[in-house]
């Protein structure tokens, strides 16, 4: 196959019989250019597949471009792409392009990845914070770029920040499993020192302090280790001397993996489950959730961002969307009668 040149500007002016300066003006301040002009520069354009090259024109400008990055951690997580939707919904109707990065939840590709999105001049710069400092980005933000911290706030940054209700949403989640009767209530996490389970592990010790029971760490499973599987922590939880009646999950993975455990551990059903975060058969097999609306923190991020880049110098705010819980029968199981 022979690879054809790419048309310039200057291939599109001499076919539509207009000046260069003409053929940029229609890219760029059309309003400016006769509507004859504009269509028959259009499709020269069209015939010639043209198309300018928005980012080079931004740093001719010294600004930026219309697009914006998002860094998110792993490509598997339904989380990242279902929030990564409702950025793009939020920004395609600004007339804004998305583009997503990886970094494999390493916090050390974090600042890697930054780099090279804010080396194309985006617009704003939206993530879900890995590492345990984003004081890399302050330089940037007080050239103008705003960033948008989504799901945890940033750490040592002056930044914006979307996050959920996570705290009141394993707090009522633990409050309607004591209410039912249950007393021994595990909880399972990993990673477990991100913000969002620091938060959501609050919540669970807070409503079990509240009910007199002020220490659960016998009932706990903390790792930030990816290696480890969550069916081992659960597993394990199940067959420690003083097991629980029931368990929280921090998160879907999590959740899944406490009901392989379940079914190992052949349980029957005896107990009772209540997971953070929906996921997609979760409503087939009747798994109870703290659920959110993950499509709606895209949207939101993506509406802050356009916010701040309105007004870069206004004060910076957390905002926190509200969690529900959704029972569909693993929640609302009642604790086991103990056998003599």
């Amino acid at each position: 196959m022979t690879v054809q040149q790419r048309a310039t500007l200057e291939d599109v002016a001499r076919l539509a019989g207009v000046s260069s300066k003409t053929v940029s003006r229609v890219f760029t301040t059309r309003d400016l250019v006769a509507p004859e002009t504009v269509e028959r520069v259009l499709a020269a354009a069209k015939r010639l597949r043209f198309r300018p090259n928005t980012l080079a024109r931004g740093l001719r400008r010294g600004g930026g471009t219309n697009t914006i990055g998002f860094i998110i951690g792993e490509l598997g997580n339904p989380f990242y792409y279902k929030v990564a939707s409702g950025i793009e919904r939020e920004l395609a109707a600004h007339g804004f392009s998305l583009v997503v990065a990886t970094t494999d939840d390493s916090a050390e590709g974090e600042e890697r990845v930054a780099d090279a999105l804010l080396s194309q001049r985006i617009a704003a710069l939206l993530l879900i914070p890995v590492a345990e400092d984003q004081s890399y980005l302050e330089g940037e933000r007080h050239l103008g770029t705003p960033v948008i911290a989504i799901d945890r706030p940033a750490r040592n940054l002056v930044a914006d920040s979307i996050v959920l209700e996570n705290r009141r949403g394993t707090f009522e989640a633990t409050k309607r499993l004591l209410a039912r009767g249950h007393r021994r209530i595990g909880y399972v996490c990993n990673p477990a020192s991100v913000y969002t389970q620091a938060e959501r592990l609050r919540g669970f010790r807070d409503a079990m302090a509240a009910s007199g029971i002020p220490d659960t760490t016998r009932w706990e499973r903390l790792i930030d280790d990816p290696s480890v599987q969550p069916d081992q922590l659960v597993g394990d939880l199940l067959r420690s001397a003083d097991p629980p009646t029931a368990v929280i999950t921090g998160n879907n993975r999590v959740t899944v993996g406490a009901l392989r455990a379940l079914r190992d551990a052949a349980d029957e059903g005896r107990t009772a489950l209540i997971g953070f975060d929906d996921f997609d058969t979760a409503d087939v097999i009747g798994v109870s959730v703290i659920s959110y609306d993950p499509v709606d923190l895209g949207r939101r991020a993506a509406a802050l961002a356009l916010e701040r880049m309105g007004d870069a110098t206004g004060f910076t705010r957390q905002i926190e969307l509200p969690t529900w819980i959704i029972e569909r029968g693993t929640g609302e199981r009642e604790p086991r009668k103990e056998t003599a």
